[in-house]
């Protein structure tokens, strides 16, 4: 057996013959990839330039090379990059994408687009967008509404308690209600799981099924409410002049304003930088923060209460239009307030606004609803006469107490004592939509997503200011200086009151007055009179006499301990001086330093 097994191991397997054309080698089989679907198709697509990560940025983008820290510069190159491709891609849509797309042409010069009515717009347009001319007649007006941000879903409310939330383009209901109480808003939070309504007496919150899930008791009467999307805060403003900020996501109350202006029944947000507008009852818009406790900006718009307020998002929350109950329309240019762009009178006293995606103003006052069209409302022009009309519809149920434009549609909601009326305004919405920011067409787990990465991505109320650009920005060096150096960077005026005083030589309570009183109190003991003291023997007298406590002398020391004043120390330096003449003197008196022999010479000697 054992000579068996040593043959069989003897025995050598055959090598094959190789073929001889075949002399190279043969490259190494790659390992399987990971992902069998990207790989089947990396070779027959590949992704635009616009969204690879290495794509370079156009233009010069400015280094900031004199950044020490190493982290930091990267930070701020990489973020110069981005908003140079930002702006880029901008310039590549607007090559593609007209302003003036979807808008009512006219044939001649003599026809006017205001003459379309809505019977004929109808049966000009398709089928579907014919859907968006609808007419609600219910009772318990009147009656306010609020879109989705995807302009999906409609929330509306009746003055006399009617609640309901709705898919308006399937037609199905998700709740309606009969809250037996005074309502006077409504609004949507993150999306249509969840809205809020301004009752009777609180701010209350139901989820989709109409389910009440929260009562806010810290919004006492409320009249209107805002929500702010990236921060998830809930804002209102009621009968009390509070404004109040409440974070959804966590419950808990972030701010409460004292507006000092009274009940507040006007107010809207801007969408580019989440500032809060509010229009009060002696003709004032401010603006308000959560970060502030008082406004950002307060601007006198009308001579009687502010029944309207609006502001573009089409140009980047640049314009602001108000309406006033004497009957005016105001457009406001953001970023200088020292007067209105254009200013016209309309029939029927206050008007409600509302500005569209694409920069279309619509004014409901009295029994109609009027549009205007940029760039008319948005250039300087004196005369106090209306801008050329768009286009205009009647209705007969008055009051109009909102109008609303559905994102990415033409269409125009209307509430009033008689329900609600959409109507179609040709070129007021955006058609492109961005999906990972609104999606008019996601499902139950796209929308978990995105409520997910909402959360994760939620900006802190501290952010919010009137230039938004601030952020990741470097900070401006401070341009205030110390006055005794003469040494100002900005005008006189703008420098604060201590300033102006210390600089004028009126200062009080100032480190200065503290120290020339302690050397015109020594130089009085020493019988010596300060020539930097202006003041009279009696003055002088009359503030000894006062009251002055030893603990306040010890506070005011601690207080400039550590302070160096170049006044003090030229005044300290003086008295030095004077001590050391007044030392010398005594001596010479004594004769143990002989007197100095006067001298022609001495004439020339300061003193």
């Amino acid at each position: 057996m054992d000579s068996l097994i040593s043959k069989g191991n003897a025995v050598k397997p055959l090598n094959k013959k190789r073929k001889r054309g075949n002399t190279e080698k043969r490259p190494a089989k790659p390992p399987p990839p990971s992902d069998l679907t990207a790989a089947s198709i990396s070779r027959t697509t590949s992704l635009p330039k616009s969204l690879r990560p290495t794509s370079p940025p156009p233009g010069q983008i400015p280094k900031h090379s004199h950044v020490k820290d190493i982290k930091l510069r990267s930070h701020l190159n990489r973020q110069a990059s981005n908003a140079a491709r930002t702006k880029a891609l901008l310039r590549d849509a607007e090559l593609l994408l007209t302003n003036d797309a979807g808008t009512i042409q006219v044939e001649n010069e003599m026809e006017r687009t205001w003459r379309v009515s809505q019977k004929e717009i109808v049966e000009d347009v398709g089928r579907e967008a014919a859907k968006g001319r609808q007419e609600w007649k219910l009772d318990g007006g009147p009656y306010r509404s609020r879109y989705t941000r995807n302009g999906r879903h409609l929330a509306i409310v009746g003055k006399t308690g009617h609640v309901a939330t709705f898919d308006w383009q399937t037609g199905t209901m998700h709740a309606e209600l009969q809250l037996q109480e005074t309502c006077r808003d409504i609004t949507f939070l993150q999306d249509q799981s969840f809205f809020a309504v301004a009752q009777k007496k609180y701010a209350f919150i139901y989820d989709r099924d109409g389910v009440e899930i929260h009562r806010l008791k810290a919004h006492i009467e409320p009249t209107r409410l805002e929500f702010l999307p990236y921060h998830w805060l809930l804002v209102s403003v009621g009968n009390t002049g509070h404004l109040k900020y409440q974070d959804t996501s966590t419950g808990s109350l972030v701010a409460d304003h004292r507006t000092k202006l009274g009940a507040c029944r006007t107010m809207t947000q801007n969408r580019h930088n989440a500032v809060i507008h509010l229009g009060h009852q002696n003709g004032v818009v401010t603006l308000w923060t959560p970060n502030l406790p008082h406004p950002a900006v307060q601007l006198l718009a009308h001579l009687g209460p502010v029944v309207g307020l609006s502001v573009d998002p089409s140009t980047g929350g640049r314009y602001m239009a108000s309406s006033g109950a004497d009957g005016t329309v105001k457009v406001w240019d953001c970023r200088n307030w020292k007067g209105c762009v254009r200013e016209w009178t309309t029939r029927g006293g206050g008007a409600e606004l509302e500005w569209s995606a694409k920069g279309v103003l619509a004014v409901a006052t009295g029994g109609s609803v009027n549009m205007y069209t940029k760039p008319s409302i948005q250039t300087f022009f004196a005369p106090k006469v209306p801008p050329p009309l768009y286009l205009t519809h009647s209705i007969p149920h008055r009051p109009l107490t909102s109008v609303r434009f559905c994102p990415f549609q033409d269409i125009l909601t209307v509430g009033h004592n008689a329900g609600l009326s959409s109507i179609l305004v040709p070129g007021s919405g955006e058609a492109n939509f961005d999906s990972a920011e609104a999606d008019p067409f996601e499902n139950k787990k796209a929308r978990r997503e995105r409520e997910v990465k909402g959360l994760l991505d939620k900006i802190q109320p501290d952010m919010i200011a009137l230039d938004p650009d601030f952020v990741g920005s470097l900070a401006p060096p401070p341009k205030l200086t110390t006055a005794v150096n003469d040494k100002h960077d900005i005008p006189f005026a703008r420098l604060p009151r201590l300033e102006r005083l210390r600089i004028e030589g009126k200062a009080e309570e100032t480190e200065i007055d503290a120290d020339a009183d302690e050397v015109g109190g020594a130089n009085e003991e020493e019988g010596v009179v300060s020539t930097n003291d202006k003041r009279s023997v009696g003055e002088r007298e009359k503030k000894r006499m006062r009251g002055r406590g030893k603990s306040l002398k010890r506070y005011l020391r601690k207080q400039r301990k550590n302070v160096i004043d170049p006044t003090a120390v030229a005044i300290r330096s003086k008295l030095e001086k004077q001590r050391e003449e007044k030392r010398i003197a005594k001596e010479r008196a004594k004769g143990e330093i002989e007197p100095k022999k006067p001298s022609a010479l001495d004439r020339f000697r300061r003193p």
